[in-house]
């Protein structure tokens, strides 16, 4: 069955540097939910207005049948950036052919927004932070997923990640709740 690992969380918390760092270890397909968005909402978002849930509905759709497409053409694993900021966009996401597996990555704000400010050429801005807090739904205990914090460099959090992920790959059976 194919795992689909969802790298999760606000904007700037280091998603795409992880995503490519796992794929560059995992070999899979890899699809950058940024890329998924219309025009609409990249404009949208680049004036500072938040999504809302009609918005994400669409995108959040074409990042699971991408996924379930993976699984359909045998990949074992696959890898997506998405904020999957709430929990019903992961009950899309869900929905998806094969296992999915929650990465949150949650770094301390004043880091991420430092990251944020830093940005060059995104159309999301620093101020888009706190409506994403706003929004943010902590995985709970029955989502199968893990909360890391993504606060130090990048290959102490890829090792994080590597770990949650060959624990997954290694079980015998998926794996509930949190680590």
């Amino acid at each position: 069955m194919t795992k689909h690992y969802i790298i999760m969380g606000i904007c700037g918390c280091g998603k795409t540097t992880v995503a490519q760092a796992l794929q560059q270890h995992l070999h899979c397909p890899f699809a950058e939910g940024d890329d998924f968005h219309t025009q609409a909402n990249r404009d949208k978002m680049g004036a500072g207005i938040p999504l809302n849930d009609d918005d994400r509905r669409p995108w959040l759709e074409r990042l699971r049948d991408w996924m379930s497409e993976q699984a359909k053409n045998g990949a074992r694993h696959s890898i997506v950036t998405c904020s999957a900021l709430k929990r019903s966009y992961r009950d899309i996401l869900r929905q998806a052919q094969g296992e999915v597996c929650f990465i949150h990555l949650s770094p301390p704000i004043d880091a991420n927004r430092k990251r944020m400010e830093s940005r060059q050429g995104h159309y999301m801005k620093a101020s888009m932070i706190q409506s994403q807090l706003d929004t943010l739904q902590p995985l709970a205990a029955n989502e199968q997923g893990v909360v890391i914090s993504s606060a130090g460099k990048p290959d102490e959090v890829m090792m994080d990640v590597l770990r949650y992920v060959c624990l997954l790959y290694t079980s015998p059976s998926p794996r509930d709740g949190l680590l």
